[in-house]
């Protein structure tokens, strides 16, 4: 394994995300938006939007934050993977890191936590959409469980160029 990705920050705490957390939230989508290929759209957040998405899922209690030093440094959430009823038991997460600070087992801690949430929620199965091209995204998953499900080519489109999407998936009951 690459010691990169599997370093430990014993100093991480991950906790349930609440209102207060917003602004810090919305940076790191903002900057995944901006910057990256993880999330498929060119337009940010405004803070209206953000605290809608957020409120979705704090109802839900499926929000969780990851502090280091008291600065939220990357957040982690799971929510319906579609509106359908025939798929109620089946979740998709997403988990973001702050730059710097992947790589110290944040990404892992924070994905710890949405897979207990979810398995003590009782749901059945937990998807992730990944771009094809995150290799770091995709061994954490595979970490945790996760098995490659497909490769759909060319479905999304960003920075003038098309997107693959890996998905996986992980039983939980």
């Amino acid at each position: 394994m690459n010691p990169r990705y599997e370093t430990r920050a014993p100093a991480v705490k991950v906790r349930p995300a609440h209102e207060d957390d917003l602004d810090a939230v919305l940076a790191i989508r903002n900057h995944a938006i901006e910057h990256g290929t993880a999330l498929w759209t060119d337009t940010p957040q405004s803070r209206e939007e953000g605290a809608a998405w957020l409120g979705a899922h704090l109802g839900r209690g499926s929000a969780y934050v990851a502090e280091l030093g008291g600065e939220v440094v990357g957040f982690g959430v799971y929510g319906p993977w579609k509106a359908y009823s025939g798929f109620r038991h089946t979740v998709e997460n997403s988990v973001y890191v702050t730059g710097g600070h992947q790589g110290a087992g944040i990404g892992s801690a924070l994905l710890t936590t949405l897979v207990d949430s979810a398995t003590a929620a009782g749901l059945h199965v937990m998807i992730a959409g990944i771009e094809a091209g995150n290799a770091a995204s995709i061994r954490l998953h595979e970490r945790h469980g996760f098995e490659h499900a497909g490769t759909v080519r060319e479905v999304g489109t960003k920075f003038g160029r098309w997107l693959d999407l890996t998905l996986m998936r992980r039983q939980l009951s």
